[in-house]
């Protein structure tokens, strides 16, 4: 029961860094091999949760995150606190190596590290618990080691996502001032730094962005469907980046230095396809294409916004052959928690429910981050029950419709779906004929 975890390889391509996962166990113990020959090297870094692997430029080393090494009898059960960043150079024991980064005046934050494109500067981005509420801190990176660290952002407030530097300038897309996002800068050099707009907030939620090449690669996410436009570094707008249908669209990494970037786009019966995607031109073309046994175009998907108990319009995939009309076999799945979206992706075994004449229905629930912090909050705590008359509401408006009925009706959720399964049967175990709830 040993999983393949986080894996970076260093910028000059000679060492991988991965994390082993045993057991299911949140642990990771982090190895590194040679990639010219295969070999693996003796450094074991051990007692790694939760944790990024962040390479120097000159790959002599990496940051990560870890715990103090906990008593043997709470291996599994001690409290997530008191997380440090560390730097290990490459080829020595973990006992040599450097802490970075701690606030053990404040142990319940948690800390990721990055490294900048260029190499001058570490990252490193504080939260407490899974809010998306964020500090952030930066130290000069030299070839000595690590300067001091000084806090950037503080306050745990809102969300600030990395995007990229330009020397002493960085570009951060936060939540502050914005529910949906926008993207703002700031010059670190400057005696008093002071955060300028960007691109403003816009209808569609800013889910993400990166710097590549001299631009921005912006996503969105449009009523849980993925768009991405291209601006100048000083906001101004290129253009939509090219997709090319209904469906997710992820990567969009990149060097700022570079004008490449690669992106993944997937719909609910196109698998996987990889774009290489030139940010100066702004084109992309097919790199990989899977051969497929079936036809993509047999298959339909239809966007509804259904009403909930308090009136709030919820949108909800529909998926099904072409043609197909009458009460069916629905599987009907939600999430509605974290911030997390719930985006059109593709599945081989939703596609033999669908192929097999079933339909597959996704709801868009509050909690989720479809649009923004606002849909989120209105989902979470206190708000919670907004959830699952979310759900109810899906059952009850595909029952209406005509899609399907009580009868034909079956329902599907995990972790916090699963939660959500569970209440929602509880609450109308009239409205549906099967459940689905796994690891609630």
């Amino acid at each position: 029961a040993t999983a393949l975890a986080e894996w970076a390889p260093s910028d000059d391509g000679r060492y991988l860094a991965y994390g082993v996962q045993d057991g299911g166990t949140d642990w990771r113990t982090l190895k590194v091999v040679d990639a010219t020959t295969g070999a693996e090297l003796p450094d074991r870094v051990e007692w790694v949760k939760f944790s990024a692997i962040a390479w120097k430029p000159d790959g002599s080393g990496f940051f990560y995150s870890r715990f103090a090494k906990p008593d043997e009898s709470a291996k599994f059960q001690s409290l997530n606190l008191n997380q440090q960043v560390w730097f290990h150079k490459v080829g020595t024991a973990q006992d040599a190596d450097t802490m970075v980064y701690a606030t053990p005046d404040r142990p319940k934050l948690g800390h990721g590290a990055t490294v900048t494109d260029d190499g001058k500067w570490l990252v490193i981005t504080s939260a407490q618990g899974t809010d998306p509420k964020v500090d952030v801190t930066i130290a000069p990176l030299t070839v000595s080691g690590v300067g001091t660290p000084r806090a950037l952002i503080t306050g745990l407030a809102n969300n600030w996502d990395f995007a990229g530097t330009v020397g002493s300038k960085f570009w951060f897309v936060t939540d502050k001032d914005a529910p949906k996002g926008r993207i703002v800068s700031v010059d670190v050099a400057a005696k008093s730094p002071k955060f300028a707009p960007v691109v403003a907030q816009d209808t569609d939620t800013l889910v993400g962005a990166s710097l590549v090449g001299k631009r921005l690669i912006v996503a969105y996410l449009g009523d849980a469907k993925s768009e991405a436009q291209l601006f100048e570094l000083n906001g101004k707008r290129v253009g939509r980046v090219p997709l090319p249908d209904i469906g997710t669209a992820a990567g969009f990494g990149g060097k700022t230095g570079d004008a490449e970037s690669f992106y993944t786009f997937t719909g609910f019966s196109t698998p996987a396809t990889v774009y290489r995607y030139d940010s100066a031109t702004n084109t992309a073309r097919i790199v990989f294409q899977p051969k497929l046994a079936f036809d993509p175009a047999a298959f339909e998907t239809q966007q509804v916004f259904y009403p909930s108990k308090d009136g709030t319009k919820i949108p909800m995939f529909i998926v099904r052959k072409k043609g197909d009309a009458g009460p069916a076999s629905t599987l009907l799945y939600g999430y509605g928690g974290f911030n997390i979206s719930m985006t059109p992706g593709f599945s081989a075994t939703r596609l033999a429910w669908l192929d097999a004449g079933g339909v597959l229905a996704i709801a868009n629930l509050r909690g989720g981050g479809e649009y923004g912090k606002a849909w989120h909050d209105a989902g979470k705590r206190a708000q919670k029950q907004n959830v699952f008359d979310d759900f109810i509401a899906a059952g009850e408006y595909l029952i209406a419709a005509g899609i399907t009925s009580k009868a034909q009706l079956a329902i599907q959720g995990g972790s916090n779906g699963g939660l959500l399964v569970g209440a929602v049967v509880n609450q109308r175990p009239d409205l549906f004929a099967a459940a689905l709830p796994a690891v609630g």
